[in-house]
């Protein structure tokens, strides 16, 4: 860092190292948990997310903030700012600065950016035919979330959301550079099924998800089959429906969860079968609940979940 913002400069001036390319991404959210903490972790572990799935390290990272000062405490945007760089300082970030503004809705995020051997970015494209499929993180935190805002989710699902969306894609990403993988992305607003399209139609190729080795959050299922989905979930199935067979056979809770929206999702990522089990094992050794949920075919941009 040759200039910060603690003399008011009007920017802030990062050498680039030789060899590195830049990675820049930006997220923000309106609040989808209750405790301000938590919610500044779960934003600023997404917001990292992008430059972990391109294979990067992010180095430093803009607030966004807009909040109702003359409405709420500042104590609770405080909280939301700490939790934040708790988490950052966790993923080796600095925050150098930002931007707020008075609004009457809480909104927070970050603008992240990152370095990466330009000969080593991990895209969406590359996945090839007879590769395996892996998930870093189990899904539904949007359909948890719902749950909580309608008060009727339970304190072992809410904790378990929360592990995962405060969980950094950095013991995930480390595991993976030691690898030949051939893409990878991260899972979310348009979900696994949005996500998995975008990688099968760039690499041109089709996806076969086995919907008995999808990982859910604890309590996911239950919720769905109670009608708890987020109005992103529909989003999503009526814009991907014409690419995406789901057979008859798979649950319609698991229909809804490949196409909840997810905050802080895990990393997706193909690879050769003989890679898998050595993947695997390594992330388990992290701590990590990956597992290998598909498998690539020839093909033209089509998921398939049977």
């Amino acid at each position: 860092m040759l200039v910060g913002y603690q003399k008011g400069d009007d920017g802030a001036v990062f050498l680039v190292p030789q060899g590195k390319a830049v990675i820049q991404t930006l997220d923000f959210f309106t609040p989808m948990v209750d405790d301000p903490f938590t919610f500044g972790q779960i934003t600023a572990a997404n917001a990292v997310s992008d430059i972990y799935a391109m294979g990067g390290d992010p180095q430093f990272a803009l607030n966004i903030v807009a909040f109702p000062i003359c409405t709420l405490p500042i104590e609770i945007l405080k909280e939301i700012l700490k939790g934040a760089a708790e988490k950052l300082t966790e993923a080796g970030v600095s925050i150098i600065g930002g931007h707020s503004i008075d609004d009457p809705t809480p909104k927070y995020g970050l603008s992240v950016t990152g370095f990466v051997d330009p000969k080593k970015v991990w895209k969406n494209e590359g996945c090839k035919e007879g590769q395996d499929v892996i998930l870093t993180k189990p899904l539904g935190s949007g359909i948890i979330t719902t749950a909580i805002k309608a008060e009727m989710a339970e304190k072992e699902g809410i904790d378990h959301a929360i592990k995962v969306m405060t969980t950094l894609n950095k013991g995930a990403k480390e595991v993976l550079e030691n690898y030949p993988i051939t893409c990878c992305t991260d899972i979310t607003g348009f979900g696994l099924v949005g996500h998995s399209i975008e990688i099968a139609s760039a690499s041109g190729i089709d996806i076969y998800f086995d919907y008995q080795q999808i990982p859910t959050i604890t309590g996911a299922e239950e919720y769905a089959s109670y009608g708890l989905i987020p109005g992103g979930a529909y989003r999503n199935r009526e814009h991907f429906q014409g690419r995406v067979e789901i057979g008859e056979n798979v649950p319609q809770t698991i229909d809804d969860i490949i196409h909840d929206p997810q905050t802080s999702g895990g990393l997706l990522f193909s690879c050769d079968p003989h890679l898998t089990n050595d993947i695997l094992m390594e992330m388990e050794k992290k701590g990590i609940e990956a597992k290998k949920i598909g498998w690539t075919t020839k093909g033209s941009g089509r998921i398939f979940v049977k």
